[in-house]
């Protein structure tokens, strides 16, 4: 399949004050685009200007929720050109998900030539403010118009780009979490571990209720027991306990993290020792009373690594390191992010460089 380029003609005025990007407002002159048809395939790859298209009101994604979708980032080097952050394995992960939602199987390598070549038309969207970046959505969505439920029999495969700054407003400064003591996020079985919106929109109550309650973030116990940890709404969790590196492991119900498996992979780098494995909210709380638990941290593309100084469960308030970001959870921050600028070596070939 060929890509094609149209040039856009008439170009965006770009914002003038990175300090005020926000997070996933703001989006740029080009996005790609793809279409599916059965019985003909993958057709009408473009890269054009980023607009609306036009989709029947009774598509398969709006009845049906068939839909998945992915995050990652380009970063601007001192030196000016753009670093692209473990992208293939965003799409792998992506291919994943879409075999999940019963939805065709796509060319990665195709798409990451046609995301490199967006980036490249892009560019001058790339910000350069310490802390900024690119943020990139690709998105796959069913889109034939039928009410009835079955796999979609067309699709179109679409990324966006825009400029961002910190996910949270407040930076590094250490997030409050709930821990959820009603609702569930997902089973063994279910769609836990792909990233598709339905697992998003059934979150959104708990976290209008965590907000309610001064809270940031939710975290999730498993719909089984309503006993063992499993993820933060938009990030996988992490606690040091005893000097020992500790996550939930991936069963199914929570998502494989990119920049988890980044973090894991840093920490045995560095000689600490890993546990994936159960973790109950009683083992949370008893070593964050006991002082055993000396830091916890969320990891994602978008916030890369957020310190934990608060978690809430019931009537319970138990504080983390203090309330302040921990020693290894500030050393996965700045060894991600400096791999990411190019100010730290890339030894495990996460980074591709664009000049």
């Amino acid at each position: 399949m060929d890509l094609k380029l149209v040039q856009v003609e008439q170009l965006k005025a770009k914002p003038q004050d990175e300090t005020q990007l926000g997070f996933g407002q703001i989006f740029s002159d080009y996005m790609f685009q793809m279409q599916y048809t059965e019985g003909q395939g993958w057709h009408d790859a473009q890269i054009k200007g980023y607009g609306n298209f036009s989709i029947p009101p009774a598509a398969t994604v709006f009845h049906y929720a068939q839909e998945v979708f992915e995050g990652l980032k380009a970063y601007r080097t001192e030196g000016g050109d753009i670093n692209v952050f473990r992208a293939k394995d965003n799409f792998a992960r992506m291919r994943k998900s879409a075999e999940r939602l019963a939805m065709p199987d796509f060319d990665a390598e195709f798409v990451h030539k046609a995301l490199l070549e967006l980036i490249s038309a892009d560019r001058a969207w790339v910000p350069q403010s310490e802390g900024t970046s690119l943020y990139i959505r690709p998105t796959y969505i069913g889109v034939d118009p039928f009410i009835g439920v079955r796999a979609a029999r067309e699709y179109i495969f679409y990324i966006i780009c825009g400029p961002v700054g910190a996910y949270y407003a407040n930076g590094l400064a250490p997030t409050k979490i709930l821990i959820e003591k009603e609702y569930t996020r997902a089973t063994k079985g279910g769609t836990g571990f792909a990233k598709t919106g339905g697992n998003y929109a059934s979150s959104l109550i708990a976290g209008e209720e965590a907000h309610q309650k001064g809270c940031d973030q939710v975290l999730w116990l498993d719909a089984e027991d309503r006993k063992y940890v499993e993820e933060v709404g938009s990030m996988n969790i992490f606690f040091v306990i005893n000097d020992t590196l500790v996550t939930p492991p991936l069963d199914g119900t929570i998502l494989a993290g990119i920049t988890r498996d980044s973090v894991i992979t840093l920490a045995k780098d560095r000689g600490i020792p890993v546990e994936e494995r159960r973790i109950s909210v009683e083992e949370l709380m008893a070593t964050a009373k006991s002082g055993e638990m000396t830091e916890a941290f969320g990891t994602g593309t978008a916030a890369v690594v957020s310190p934990v100084g608060e978690f809430y469960y019931g009537d319970e308030v138990i504080t983390v390191a203090g309330g302040r970001m921990g020693e290894k959870s500030l050393d996965f921050y700045n060894t991600l992010t400096g791999i990411q600028y190019g100010k730290i070596e890339d030894k495990h070939g996460w980074i591709e460089k664009l000049k």
